[in-house]
């Protein structure tokens, strides 16, 4: 049966919505295979029509379909793992966790890091020089300072005016909401909600 695998990849991408399932290379192997079978059988059908015996065109628009139809469905594979990985770029930072970077395929590996460089190369172009985080506050903040928990042993952290905090597990902190909202989306600190 045509587009088979193909369809297998878009049903797993509809079954985890959320998350970022393994790179399925097998699949994706699987359906390049059958696109290019489909080709030469087509291939073949089409000089046989050129020499005069056109009962091969039926087959040769079927199988054209079929091949259409794979290379939409792997190019919205590949178009959909992209646009989540862009996301993750904005909730994680440039440092993937390992679970979700373990998920992804070499290209998509390269991809993220250039995705990476040039956000931060423009995102330092804004302003006068000193640049614009772009993903330190997805959403305006209500005030400057929150209180955050710490969850982790994360050590030392230095804030942007010189002070130094150490932050240990279970203890309480007011920071400045740009210094830790990173830290927050990366399950180092919790905010406490007041």
């Amino acid at each position: 049966m045509f587009c088979e695998k193909a369809l297998e990849l878009i049903k797993e991408l509809d079954r985890s919505p959320d998350c970022l399932s393994p790179f399925n290379d097998e699949a994706v192997r699987q359906v390049l295979e059958e696109m290019k079978a489909l080709f030469e059988q087509n291939q073949k059908d089409v000089n046989a029509a050129i020499a005069g015996d056109a009962s091969y065109m039926s087959g040769v628009h079927l199988r054209h379909a079929a091949l259409e139809r794979n290379k939409r469905c792997l190019l919205a594979y590949l178009y959909n793992r992209l646009r989540r990985i862009r996301q993750m770029r904005w909730e994680f930072g440039s440092i993937l966790p390992p679970d979700i970077k373990a998920s992804l395929c070499e290209p998509e590996v390269q991809w993220f890091s250039s995705y990476s460089k040039l956000l931060a190369t423009y995102m330092g172009s804004i302003g006068e020089g000193s640049g614009l985080n772009l993903t330190q506050d997805v959403r305006p903040p209500k005030s400057l300072f929150i209180e955050v928990r710490c969850l982790v042993d994360y050590g030392r952290l230095e804030l942007d005016d010189g002070d130094v905090v150490v932050l240990k597990r279970n203890s309480q902190h007011l920071l400045p909401r740009s210094q830790c909202e990173l830290l927050v989306r990366q399950g180092v600190l919790e905010h406490v909600a007041r």
